[in-house]
């Protein structure tokens, strides 16, 4: 069975092909401003990399911000439910799903993959990739770099900012004052 899933993010749409449940290939691609545009290039994106013809493919599932606009898609479900049911089939242990998103970050409660709890900022920016994306962009690093940085820091600098613009702002102060971490 050849299956292909869809998670249209706000940031990144990303599309995965099983084969017999096991993953065949992938591809990521930014999602711009057309949700639908994104899912169909990446649906072609990898089936193209797979070498697989679409009249193969027995199932296609979409997630994400966008997932309604994939309307090629045989079924949708929420991303809260996709990261439950991936982590559970994937890494049976885990009960708690940490997701920063382009746009929100969540925290998932499961058992047995399901979904006991979550909880979900979608107000602001703060907390999410997009922020990371603007502090890296700020300390003139990579996000690779960013995390690195986190892991070795002596004196990590505070921000007392919430909001991702002001944060971006102290980052900026604090470069300027030449604070080392």
């Amino acid at each position: 069975m050849i299956s292909i899933g869809i998670d249209a993010g706000a940031a990144t749409t990303k599309a995965i092909l099983l084969c017999e449940n096991e993953i065949a290939g992938y591809t990521i691609i930014p999602t711009g401003f057309d949700f639908r545009k994104a899912g169909e290039a990446a649906y072609r994106g990898v089936l193209s990399k797979c070498g697989i013809g679409e009249s193969e493919v027995e199932k296609i599932l979409a997630t994400g911000y966008g997932r309604s606009s994939i309307g090629f898609a045989n079924k949708t479900i929420s991303e809260i439910t996709a990261h439950a049911r991936g982590v559970g089939y994937l890494i049976p242990t885990a009960h708690t799903i940490i997701d920063i998103g382009g746009q929100d970050s969540k925290v998932i409660i499961t058992e047995n993959g399901k979904v006991v709890d979550f909880m979900m900022n979608d107000r602001c920016a703060a907390g999410t990739g997009k922020f990371l994306e603007y502090t890296a962009k700020a300390l003139e690093i990579s996000l690779e770099e960013l995390g690195t940085l986190t892991q070795v820091s002596k004196n990590p600098a505070k921000i007392s900012s919430m909001c991702t613009v002001f944060a971006e702002s102290e980052v900026i102060s604090l470069r300027a004052l030449k604070k080392k971490t």
